[in-house]
């Protein structure tokens, strides 16, 4: 049987090199006898699905309980399912994975500690150090000095977290013969 292997040329980005992964292994699955592909190929599309927030995939790989990397990949998924950032963290840091599945799972802690990073910002206007530090996967000290290099806020003495509002999405702004031409057709409705 095939088992793929992820080669990072250098003018390809790892988002591309993910979704063109993603493809072949779909393409494998589609070609494999009676449509059941290897272990190897279910590993690497339950964890690419999952970095695609695709939970679904499950139905497709029920034969995960006999190979542990799957059953490691879907106790990984049950807490992105969940919303447990924490047990996310520690569940792919729990398993020494494949080689190829350890960058599947390396951006899938990256994009899972961006978005935890962007909930917070989105979300609190304080946070504790301790909390801060478990959804983004970071010791205390780590977390913190990644938050003051972004411009947030950290203050040693209360242990908390100030975090930076996301700049509002830019204004859509119409040019004032749209708008005259819209207030007309209104007014010009209106008296009709």
């Amino acid at each position: 049987f095939l088992v793929l292997r992820l080669i990072m040329p250098t003018a390809v980005t790892m988002e591309e090199n993910l979704d063109k992964l993603q493809e072949q292994c779909e393409a494998q699955e589609l070609e494999a006898p009676g449509g059941i592909a290897t272990p190897q190929v279910y590993a690497q599309l339950l964890a690419l699905y999952l970095l695609h927030n695709d939970m679904w995939v499950n139905r497709r790989t029920k034969h995960h309980s006999a190979n542990p990397e799957l059953t490691a990949i879907w106790t990984v998924g049950q807490h992105i399912w969940q919303r447990d950032f924490p047990g996310i963290y520690t569940a792919i840091a729990a398993h020494q994975w494949s080689e190829s599945i350890l960058p599947v799972m390396e951006a899938l802690r990256e994009s899972t500690r961006q978005r935890a990073y962007s909930l917070v910002a989105q979300a609190y206007t304080s946070i504790t150090a301790e909390d801060f530090a478990a959804f983004v996967g970071y010791s205390v000290e780590e977390a913190v000095k990644g938050v003051v290099s972004q411009g947030w806020q950290a203050d040693p003495t209360t242990r908390m977290v100030m975090p930076k509002k996301p700049d509002p999405p830019p204004v859509s702004l119409v040019p004032n013969e749209q708008q005259l031409a819209r207030l007309t057709d209104y007014v010009a409705f209106l008296e009709n």
